[in-house]
């Protein structure tokens, strides 16, 4: 006897299976899309740039450098001061009776030029009361010599043999030496009369310009008083300091048949732009400065004011301040360069086969604008001028107009 076949509890097996069947398609589904898409991603050609990754030389500006003699310069400050200066005074005493026009400060006299004049009344009469007593003791002489004369014949007529000591005595000898003696002084009294008499008048001993007057006219002058200070115009010198280091590059105007090295002397604040004059190194101050301990060297000026060969130049104020560039002595077989292209370290950037190099150099000197170099360049090498942005040992330049 068979039995009927249950459809309703067979049923909800099959409702079971259906949801887990779903989910594992689906996880299946996402599984491959993510393989596909990393595949995608993996097999993507790669986009290649070879211009902009190719190497760019650097454009660079240069200097072509030759080796030779060049006289290096020495810039230090200095002060200007007088070569001559005196301080007039008075040799005699007495009234100021006359005063030239030219006896005023800031005024240039010739040298001998009368200045000041002292009452010369009583050295006048000095003088002929001096030339009288000169007359007298000449007077006096004669006398003596005729006197000694007579002396003379009674000693021979008496034929009397006379001890030697008491011949001198007998023929007036001292007397005779006695009135010359007068007759000497009353001459030295005359001369000093003379000079007395010349030297009321004051006289400029040098061609010169005048700083001050201390006297006018009817001022009451003594021996020895100061009436003015006077400096010569010929001549000024210009004291400057200078490095101790930095001596044994100048010239001094100490070796006969040798010149002292040549300055150019200038004063910005107060002369034209680029208008200067020139001076000669003189001589070293045997001694130092007090503040800097710099020694001090003096530099010679001709015709300060520009009172004849230096025409139309600026004139010099004593006491004001002014740059001067010294000549250094010569250095040979030497490149001169900028300081500016002096880099780091003493080295210099150069282009060898249009690549960088980088070149230790020895400096011989360096003065306010170059640098004189003895070791490290030769004829012929290109140095490079401006700023890198990389600073690269062999690193490929070029030069405008050069091809990529």
């Amino acid at each position: 006897m068979s039995h009927p076949v249950d459809e309703t509890a067979a049923r909800p097996e099959r409702g079971r299976a259906g949801p887990f069947k779903t989910a594992f398609v689906s996880v299946l589904i996402v599984l491959a899309g993510i393989a596909l898409i990393w595949l995608i991603f993996k097999t993507e050609p790669t986009a290649t740039r070879k211009d902009a990754s190719r190497e760019t030389a650097m454009l660079v500006d240069v200097q072509t450098v030759e080796r030779g003699e060049y006289r290096p310069t020495i810039e230090v400050m200095g002060r200007v001061m007088p070569a001559r200066e005196v301080t007039l005074s008075a040799r005699v005493s007495g009234q100021v009776i006359e005063q030239a026009e030219s006896f005023t400060p800031g005024r240039h006299v010739s040298e001998g030029e009368p200045l000041l004049r002292i009452d010369p009344a009583d050295y006048e009469v000095a003088l002929e009361q001096r030339r009288s007593e000169l007359q007298q003791a000449l007077a006096d002489l004669e006398l003596e010599k005729g006197q000694q004369a007579v002396a003379r014949q009674e000693f021979e007529l008496l034929g009397e043999s006379i001890p030697a000591d008491n011949e001198a005595l007998i023929l007036r000898e001292p007397q005779l030496k006695q009135a010359q003696a007068a007759v000497a002084s009353a001459r030295a009294a005359v001369r000093q009369a003379e000079l007395d008499l010349a030297r009321t008048r004051i006289r400029a001993p040098f061609p010169a310009q005048v700083l001050s007057r201390e006297v006018t006219r009817g001022s009451q002058v003594s021996t020895g008083e100061s009436l003015g200070r006077l400096v010569a115009t010929d001549r000024y010198w210009v004291e400057a300091t200078v490095p101790m280091a930095r001596l044994q590059w100048l010239q001094f105007d100490t070796t006969p048949g040798e010149s002292g090295a040549q300055v150019s002397l200038r004063q910005d604040n107060a002369w034209p732009a680029g208008e200067t004059r020139i001076g000669r190194l003189g001589q070293m101050v045997g001694e130092l400065e007090d503040s800097t301990r710099m020694a001090r060297v003096l530099i010679t000026v001709d015709d300060p004011l520009a009172l004849a060969a230096a025409k139309d130049k600026p004139p010099l104020i004593l006491g004001s301040f002014l740059s001067a560039e010294i000549q250094a002595r010569p250095l040979s077989d030497v490149v001169r360069l900028e300081r500016n292209l002096v880099r780091r370290e003493n080295t210099v950037w150069v282009m060898e086969d249009r690549k960088l190099a980088i070149r230790e150099v020895g400096i011989a000197f360096e003065d306010e604008t170059y640098a004189y170099i003895d070791s490290g360049l030769e004829d012929g090498d290109q140095v490079i001028t401006n700023n890198l942005s990389s600073v690269v040992k062999g690193a490929r330049l070029r030069l405008e107009g050069d091809s990529q």
